[in-house]
């Protein structure tokens, strides 16, 4: 259909959107699968474990309540669930049930074992999120693209980059702290 075509309902991409969006999808589709690709090689994590790793690693406790691990890992309580039951299977994960606060829920808890092979995967995982997007952008695209992402994920999951954006405040804090 051409973009000049209209139904008075559906507003149709023009050239330049289409163009973009296209472009967006062909990121979306191979972005992922190239990181998955390397941590699986590199350390037999999937994507979806080492985010789970990683967002245990940074609370001083290491736990995490799993329906917030799930916002955080970016996934569904069903999904995370069997993957914290692989990572336990690992080593890497215990679970438990915690009292404290407003009532009881499960909590995700990385291991010192969790930890250390957090600590091995993260060093190939940076270099090829740098390869793949940091080394091929400016700084000041850089910060375009976290501005376009947000306004992207915040229409998509507003709750979802909630959580992020409190992660990526926890991590800058733990930073400036160190």
């Amino acid at each position: 259909m051409s973009s000049d075509t209209h139904d008075g309902q559906v507003p149709w991409l023009d050239s330049e959107e289409r163009a973009a969006w296209m472009t967006l999808i062909t990121m979306l589709m191979t972005l992922p699968a190239a990181i998955e690709a390397q941590l699986k090689r590199d350390s037999g994590l999937n994507f979806f474990e080492y985010s789970i790793l990683s967002s245990l690693s940074r609370p001083q406790e290491h736990a995490v309540q799993m329906t917030n691990l799930a916002h955080m890992a970016g996934g569904s309580l069903s999904r995370l669930s069997h993957a914290v039951s692989r990572l336990e299977r690992q080593g890497y994960v215990k679970r438990r049930t915690n009292t404290e606060g407003e009532g009881r829920c499960i909590q995700a808890v990385l291991t010192p074992e969790g930890y250390a092979a957090l600590v091995a995967a993260a060093p190939g995982h940076v270099r090829e999120a740098r390869r793949l997007v940091f080394d091929n952008l400016n700084t000041a695209q850089v910060r375009q693209l976290r501005r376009i992402a947000h306004e992207i994920a915040g229409a998509a999951a507003p709750d979802t980059l909630q959580h992020i954006e409190a992660e990526i405040e926890l991590a800058d804090r733990l930073e400036r702290e160190s």
